[in-house]
């Protein structure tokens, strides 16, 4: 429009009074502008009407008159032959007006149908809801977001998406923008340590986000991926990587397949434990998880003087070398070259009482490695089913705790009997595929294991094959013998004559956790009675009650009184 038309116009303006609604100048403008063939005349006699849509929506008076178009034409569906027969001009006329639509796109008034040919458009549903209620539709806020509005956005974003009104390359830009504008938002944080990764994996990732947190729905099939590619290779490539397990997404451990009954299945996947807690921690989705595992850092570990058999003193000894840091970064490196796994799975076995339990500890506390310990009943959750989620989202905590420590975490197995028994054959009840699905998840886990394992259990004859074979190292934690067994007495009890503790450690055939029991009853009893009263008439007392079956106890050889 020239510069003496867009005087009069002003000019013009004012003599004329201001519709009351937007609904009525959008009805106006569209009385006035059919077969008008864009004429200035037109568009002065509407002046009032474009003036107040234009301000309203930060828009020129030429995109106002098309918008409006659009809302007679439409809204569902508009094409740029709708436009050129209404306003009777050419075809090639109206393609130049292809910038004002862009313009409209981007300001949400519009939106493409297809973004594939760019011919269609519509008006979105916001935009007429606002207009019923004389109300201007406004872009949603971009900057000072919270995690919540985040999604909001998003939501919205992957709405364009799935109705083709945005391409994915140009979702992604959108994105990226909004995540420059709001750097303190934790998802966005959380995203951005990621790194390095392909724009289609960072829009997959956000999708399986926001259909977590919009949608409640963790089941994904590729179909529904498929939005998220802008051309139909990148979309058949990311196929096979994911039913591989070879996509980026998947080797850092932020989706995986689905399960059923331990079985991993390629057609559906879900967000991990561990990226639900790191990128979507200010969600706070109601995770049902147990609390199956405690992490006990190394300085918090208390020293114990351990006794051993011989051959198990070597084999501690050497598990400790092993453990020490200089040690093991030179030992994994060696096993990452020559092509083994890195992980090292450790098997303690014996009796009760034998040290199994407090060997762990002290190895952790001398190698200063922090300690997960898992509570293996909690694992076996009373919900059939939340078992399987369990134990994944043991092992993501632990990956996690391997990422952000100095040094490699212990991940110990106490009493571990219940998980790594014999699998049970043609297992058809609940509980019994629960229990096959936890072990092949178990299994699974120590193949691709990255750091150190460590299980112990009592009973060794129902361990599963499949099991032993993964141990690395097995220890079999013999009883102490008598040389043992009386170091054992004389460090629990210092002031216990050599006679004395002689006679003890040959004459009951004790386990270290036994001895433990009765120098701590020998203590309560020193409290209330004085430590003269721990006559070895009295130890011997504690000794013959230890055991509620006497039958194996050997007593020492001289007459009570």
């Amino acid at each position: 429009m020239s510069k003496g038309i867009e005087s009069q116009v002003v000019k013009k303006a004012t003599k004329i009074e201001k519709v009351p609604t937007l609904l009525q100048a959008i009805e106006r403008v569209v009385e006035v502008s059919k077969d008008s063939g864009m004429s200035e005349e037109m568009m002065l006699n509407i002046c009032p009407e474009l003036g107040l849509l234009a301000e309203s929506y930060n828009i020129t008076d030429r995109q106002a008159l098309l918008f409006c178009v659009c809302m007679e034409k439409g809204p569902r569906r508009v094409d740029y032959d709708d436009l050129a027969s209404f306003l009777d001009v050419s075809n090639i006329r109206i393609l130049s007006y292809a910038e004002d639509i862009d313009a409209l796109v981007r300001r949400r008034l519009l939106r493409y149908r297809d973004v594939k040919d760019e011919d269609s458009f519509d008006v979105p549903q916001p935009v007429i809801k606002a207009l019923k209620h004389n109300e201007v539709y406004e872009l949603p806020k971009r900057t000072g977001l919270d995690c919540a509005a985040m999604f909001e956005l998003l939501d919205q974003w992957f709405e364009d998406l799935d109705d083709d009104a945005i391409r994915p390359h140009d979702l992604m830009d959108e994105i990226d923008a909004v995540f420059k504008e709001n750097p303190q938002v934790g998802f966005v944080k959380q995203i951005k340590e990621l790194g390095n990764i392909r724009p289609e994996d960072k829009l997959l990732l956000l999708f399986f986000c926001h259909c977590l947190v919009n949608k409640d729905d963790d089941d994904i099939r590729f179909g529904q991926m498929e939005d998220c590619f802008d051309m139909p290779a990148h979309f058949i490539k990311a196929k096979t990587e994911l039913r591989s397990g070879e996509h980026a997404l998947m080797t850092k451990k932020l989706i995986e397949h689905r399960c059923e009954d331990g079985i991993a299945d390629t057609t559906r996947y879900k967000l991990t434990e561990q990226a639900k807690r790191t990128l979507l921690a200010e969600m706070k989705l109601n995770q049902t998880e147990e609390k199956i595992a405690d992490v006990i850092k190394a300085k918090d570990l208390t020293k114990k003087e351990m006794f051993y058999v011989e051959e198990n003193r070597k084999q501690v000894d050497e598990l400790h070398s092993f453990l020490a840091p200089e040690k093991y970064a030179e030992i994994r490196e060696r096993m990452q070259q020559t092509g083994f796994r890195t992980g090292f799975a450790c098997l303690f076995y014996g009796g009760p009482g034998t040290g199994k339990t407090e060997t762990a500890y002290q190895l952790a506390r001398e190698a200063e490695r922090d300690i997960m310990v898992v509570d293996v009943p909690q694992i076996k959750s009373k919900w059939v089913g939340d078992s399987e989620k369990n134990i994944k989202a043991l092992f993501d905590r632990y990956r996690e705790q391997v990422k952000k420590c100095k040094m490699t975490p212990i991940l110990l197995f106490n009493e571990a009997d219940a998980i790594i028994g014999i699998r049970k054959q043609g297992a058809q009840n609940a509980v019994d595929k629960m229990e096959n699905s936890i072990q092949n998840i178990i299994l699974q886990e120590m193949e691709s294991l990255d750091g150190i394992m460590i299980a112990t259990t009592n009973l060794t004859q129902n361990l599963d094959s499949a099991f032993e074979r993964r141990f690395l190292y097995k220890i079999k934690f013999e009883k102490p013998d008598a040389t043992v067994r009386q170091r054992l007495w004389q460090s629990m009890m210092p002031t216990l004559s050599d006679a004395d503790a002689h006679i003890l450690a040959t004459g009951y055939d004790f386990s270290g956790g036994q001895i433990e029991n009765i120098s701590r009853k020998a203590t309560i009893n020193a409290i209330l009675h004085g430590e003269e009263s721990n006559s070895l008439v009295q130890l011997t007392s504690f000794c013959n009650s230890e055991r509620l079956d006497n039958k194996d106890v050997h007593k020492i050889g001289f007459r009570v009184p």
